[in-house]
């Protein structure tokens, strides 16, 4: 099938969900963005050919927890296997926010795509760099392919008044001497980072080291393969929540998901995919975005199993 029909047939797949769920609420920046905005972009490992897309997919928008798969990765790259000291790597089975959870383990996170985790990669990058948020913009400036990659003050601004339950999982970390630096040092990074705004076509291409096996753009190496394959591993078992078993059901991809509306989801060897659908399921995820891939995989046969 030809990228023109496989478009066709995921834009008429998607229509209904579309409308079939709400944009993110509890981040007032977010909760007026457009819900019936829809894109996708395929970016290949090889870089053969130029990435192409359907829609919107030009159009940027907040990436939100999808910066969690980079700063893991910036954080392995740096520092090896001593984060999985800090970070559990199993399935969360519960919501992406939760202090339950925290609270109950003892203060260490399921895995690093929850919000506990993710600050705690944070804090780590902050030690490490000294600057999160801007090693986290370099990074998606240089394997985009796009300097003007950038962050949304309103957005990062709006997260910072309104993130109460994220500072409530950052005090409970450091009560439990989880975080190394200032609490609210991690937030302002943790905050910016989810801020960073892109279109699909930037995210596709930035996650391509996940399909290459570690290599990034220029062809340096940024993980081992074993590390990107942990990596991969770690997305299909927790970065869509706790809908991860019915995603990898539905879709079979290592896949990471943002209540902004963005997908990313890798096919080692072949290929990223960036989708954008900014309605959201009760699990965080974006509807459109899930039909999508569900779609593609199904017309395609591209899968991991």
């Amino acid at each position: 099938m030809n990228d023109h029909d496989l478009f066709e047939h995921i834009t008429r797949a998607v229509g209904p969900d579309l409308v079939g769920g709400r944009v993110a609420q509890y981040i007032p920046a977010l909760a007026a963005v457009d819900p019936g905005r829809f894109g996708l972009a395929i970016a290949d490992a090889d870089g053969r050919r130029a990435p192409r897309g359907t829609g919107d997919w030009r159009v940027p928008f907040s990436i939100q927890s999808l910066s969690k798969v980079f700063t893991l990765a910036l954080v392995l790259a740096a520092d090896g296997e001593a984060l999985w000291s800090r970070v559990g790597k199993e399935p969360s089975g519960a919501p992406f926010n939760s202090l339950a959870q925290l609270e109950r383990e003892h203060g260490i996170p399921r895995n690093p795509f929850v919000n506990a985790g993710a600050l705690v990669v944070t804090d780590r990058l902050l030690t490490l760099t000294g600057d999160a948020r801007g090693a986290l913009r370099e990074f998606l400036r240089a394997e985009s392919g796009n300097p003007g990659v950038d962050f949304d003050a309103t957005v990062a601004t709006c997260e910072s008044l309104h993130g109460h339950r994220n500072a409530a999982l950052a005090h409970l970390l450091a009560d439990h001497g989880r975080l190394d630096n200032p609490v609210n040092d991690v937030l302002e990074h943790y905050f910016w980072q989810c801020s960073l705004a892109m279109d699909c076509r930037d995210l596709a291409l930035a996650s391509g080291f996940l399909a290459r096996h570690g290599l990034r753009a220029d062809t340096g190496r940024l993980l081992t393969r074993s590390e990107a394959k942990r990596v991969n591993a770690v997305m299909l078992i927790g970065g869509t929540y706790d809908a991860a078993g019915e995603f990898a059901h539905r879709v079979g991809l290592p896949a990471k998901s943002g209540v902004g509306g963005g997908i990313i989801a890798v096919i080692p060897g072949r290929c990223t995919i960036c989708t954008w659908g900014p309605a959201l399921d009760g699990h965080g995820n974006s509807t459109a975005g899930i039909t999508a891939l569900d779609t593609l995989t199904t017309l395609t046969g591209w899968s991991i199993f």
